[in-house]
């Protein structure tokens, strides 16, 4: 019988699997789209200037201004050239296009007017008619970091360029002013005629340059440095270092900009130790997430493109910032569906009326029991689950159905699945595979007990003792080096990757190498000696031991990341760190916990990827990721009750199918993302729906791939569908990416076929429990996918089933071709 004849009926809902593993989105029009928002403008319009107030703190000083204008519609737009500006005492401050500069001390206020709207800025003058030095650190090193000489790809590469070395952004001042001022031979700067200094010539690109012409003689970034050379070319003085900077803020925060090519400044302020401000977007480096929907050039003007959102960044200093920018075809025709629902769908919605999106209906009830039972548990609902589920006719079916799953002891081994996953739970040469046995035992014994989340990180970071006696010792067991634990512990529970802090400040974000090795002091201290099993292994607190700074060599002690530094003596430092992680105050980790349980149900994080939380990649719901955090810490870290939220959501229970507003949209859930069901629970559903288990090292025949202790233990199948090899913390290892050999195995291998003859399940159907071949054909759809078959599928395939034909051979070739469709392989 011709293969392609029983695969036909198939081709248009369960295609065989292909290396392309496309999914198409049907594009239906909506009602909604018809009406026309309104652009008028107010008759007095909602006017912001930023920012909201300006100090001026030496005759040096100035401040940029930008004022924007937001419609009724939340559109904006920068209406800073269509306002009359005036200063209320122009003998404190002088108007200099969109500029303030001093006069003399005082205080004053900008006047802006506009369409009948006033809007008066305090503006404050103080030291008007000083001028300090140029300091190295504060104004030359931003100099340097703006022009991009002290970047990876210039002089801040780890081995320099052109003999020329510079820490990367800066982070070693002391270290930059002697390698320009004392390192070679021939200096790099002429005191005698600075205009010479070889430091300003290239720069200006009067001599050969590899870098290129960095700016021109006239800027002020010239001026700054020629006048710093003019004074001696002085360091800093210990006793008179400059104030650092606190904080850094980018105006306007948000900007929704309607029409391709439309453009809006952006203005950034930085806030000193000492309280003073400064203009700094002369010296930020900006940068934007998306230059296709909006493109910011070196003066902060953004210009849109694309239909989109774009977060646009200025880094300086140490601190990077960032607003958000939506961009909108200009005319577009909206009218916005009504929001319901509980938190998640208030917040989702009112962030898709910002983008204009209308979100895909809700699925249907075959789609949801098996979406959700598959999120769940890891498993496909059976028949009798299905036919009742679908026959209920209750309006809280769906919730009830949540409420039954969330009680399977299947929910608890997913999460300590993925939790042994993050932590790397595996034998190794150091690792016994008793200990790593039992390391995961613990793991799943603390997810069955609903042990709330805050506990078990608690648990884990102070544990003591044996590994086979206290199995979370572990943990300091299978990463030994004090600082990749320090890395793991902020990447696997506050979602921060602290790894290139070790080296030098993070470029894309507020973590420095102060930040880095004080936070890895908390681990320094932990001590481990061998036990009376040569497999086990003490882990103890030895009250010594520090990490030294890579610049200065010098102890450093620890520190929380972003936070104070804390009394430990005579403390165990691991508790003192396990406190503050774990605490509801901390503004990481129930975000991050919280992101990666909306991650693992949406198929994609409100920060993505999960683990890499920084201003440079922002969330894409920023209201939604705060509040998600939140209420894990209100449910007391149970976070059942949070994946209960999130299932009973719209968000979570829309349709695969999108519009013409949200078919490119897959950032802000207007509709479900298809997924791959992940390697240990597609072969736990294959073994379910062919009942033919699987046998694993450790475990009795009929264990399932998901509660694999030991990261070693494996099979083709699990690798070659992308199972977590545990090498890293990152989440990232457990990949569903599809490739050719997942195919081909699914086509050619045993876990399909060899499954179906060998449990003989079709004869039980056929010859046992007396079926028809219709019935039959109904039973597979329901087991694999949750669903009838159509009309079409069913008079095709039992148009296969000739009297002459052997009725159990092409039962099992159906059954092989859906097990192999894009329809069962993904979750939908």
């Amino acid at each position: 019988m011709s293969l392609s004849r029983i695969l036909r009926p198939l081709a248009a809902s369960v295609a065989v699997l292909s290396t392309a593993w496309t999914v198409v989105s049907a594009v239906e029009p909506s009602e909604t789209l018809t009406a026309s928002v309104s652009k008028d403008i107010p008759a007095v319009p909602n006017m912001a200037i930023y920012p909201a107030e300006i100090k001026l703190g030496s005759g040096r000083d100035f401040q940029t201004f930008v004022a924007v204008v937001t419609r009724d519609d939340g559109i904006t737009s920068d209406a800073s050239d269509r306002v009359e500006w005036s200063v209320a005492d122009p003998a404190v401050v002088k108007l200099d296009g969109f500029k303030l500069l001093p006069v003399a001390d005082g205080k004053t206020e900008l006047v802006g007017m506009y369409a009948g709207a006033e809007i008066r800025v305090p503006v404050e003058v103080s030291g008007a008619t000083a001028r300090p030095p140029i300091s190295f650190e504060k104004d030359v090193m931003p100099v340097l970091t703006r022009s991009g000489c002290n970047t990876g790809s210039c002089h801040g590469a780890a081995r320099g360029k052109d003999g020329f070395n510079l820490s990367l952004f800066g982070f070693d001042p002391v270290g930059d002013f002697h390698r320009i001022t004392r390192e070679i031979g021939v200096r790099r700067i002429n005191l005698a005629v600075p205009e010479e200094s070889l430091f300003l010539k290239k720069a200006v690109g009067s001599v050969p340059h590899t870098g290129g012409k960095l700016f021109d003689p006239q800027s002020d970034y010239y001026a700054t440095v020629l006048e710093w050379l003019q004074n001696g070319a002085k360091i800093d003085p210990d006793n008179a270092k400059p104030p650092t900077v606190d904080s850094v803020s980018l105006y306007p925060p948000q900007a929704v900009i309607e029409g391709d090519g439309k453009t809006q400044r952006f203005v950034a302020v930085a806030t000193y130790s000492d309280g003073t401000t400064r203009d700094v977007t002369r010296l930020a480096a900006f940068t934007s997430n998306n230059a296709g929907t909006a493109d910011i050039n070196d003066q902060g003007v953004v210009t849109a493109g694309r239909r989109g959102e774009a977060f646009v960044m200025a880094r300086f200093d140490t601190h990077t910032v960032g607003s958000q920018v939506l961009a909108l075809p200009e005319n577009l025709e909206y009218t916005p569906p009504k929001i319901e629902g509980d938190y998640i769908d208030q917040m989702v919605g009112r962030k898709l009326q910002k983008l204009r999106i209308v979100p895909s209906p809700i699925c249907s009830d075959e789609e949801f029991i098996r979406r959700v039972t598959i999120d769940i548990v890891g498993m496909l609902p059976t028949e009798d689950e299905y036919n009742q589920f679908v026959n209920d006719p209750a309006p809280e079916k769906r919730s009830e159905l949540i409420d039954r799953l969330l009680e399977r002891k299947e929910f608890s081994e997913i999460w300590a699945m993925k939790f042994a996953q993050l932590l790397m739970i595996k034998s190794t040469n150091q690792v016994s595979y008793k200990s790593a046995f039992l390391y995961a035992n613990w793991l799943t014994d603390k997810f069955a007990k609903n042990v709330p989340v805050d506990q078990m990180v608690r648990e884990l970071l102070t544990s003591t003792g044996g590994t086979f006696t206290s199995p979370a010792t572990n943990f300091y067991e299978i990463e030994r080096d004090t600082l990749k634990t320090s890395e793991n512990v902020a990447q696997v529970f506050m979602g921060i990757r602290t790894q290139c802090t070790q080296c030098h400040n993070h470029p894309f974000d507020r973590w420095t190498m102060d930040d880095y090795y004080g936070f890895a002091s908390f681990f320094s201290q932990v001590g481990r000696k061998n036990a009376e099993d040569y497999r086990e292994k003490i882990v103890y607190n030895r009250f010594s031991g520090e990490v030294n700074h890579l610049v200065t060599k010098k102890p450093v002690p620890p520190k929380f990341l972003g936070g104070e530094i804390p009394d430990t003596k005579g403390k165990d430092r691991r508790a003192v760190v396990a406190e503050w992680l774990t605490s509801p105050d901390n503004p990481y980790f129930a975000r991050s916990i919280a992101n990666r349980v909306w991650a693992h149900f949406l198929g994609i994080g409100v920060v993505e990827p999960v683990d890499d939380i920084r201003v440079s990649n922002p969330a894409s719901n920023p209201e939604l990721f705060d509040e998600l955090g939140k209420r894990l810490v209100d449910y007391k870290f149970d976070f059942r009750q949070l994946v209960r939220d999130i299932c009973n959501s719209d968000a979570y229970q829309r349709s695969t199918m999108t519009n013409e507003t949200n078919a490119h949209d897959n950032l802000n859930f207007a509709h479900a993302v298809v997924r791959r069901v992940p390697a240990e629970n597609l072969l736990d559903c294959i073994c379910q729906v062919t009942q033919t288990p699987d046998k694993f090292r450790g475990l009795p025949l009929g264990a399932r791939a998901v509660q694999i202790a030991d990261g070693t233990t494996s099979n083709y199948f699990l690798t070659a569908f992308g199972r977590s090899p545990r090498t890293t913390v990152c989440d990232c290892e457990a990949t569903t990416d599809p490739s050719l050999s997942q195919a081909l195995h699914l086509i050619n291998g045993n876990s399909v076929h060899d499954k179906i003859t060998r449990s003989k399940i079709i004869e039980k159907w056929i010859n046992e429990e007396k079926l028809s071949p219709e019935a039959a054909i109904d039973r597979i759809y329901v087991t694999c996918l949750s669903r009838a078959a159509t009309a079409d599928e069913k008079t095709e395939l039992l148009a296969s089933i000739t009297d002459e034909a052997d009725q159990v051979v092409v039962l099992q070739d159906i059954f092989w071709a859906v097990l192999n469709s894009r329809e069962f392989v993904f979750n939908h």
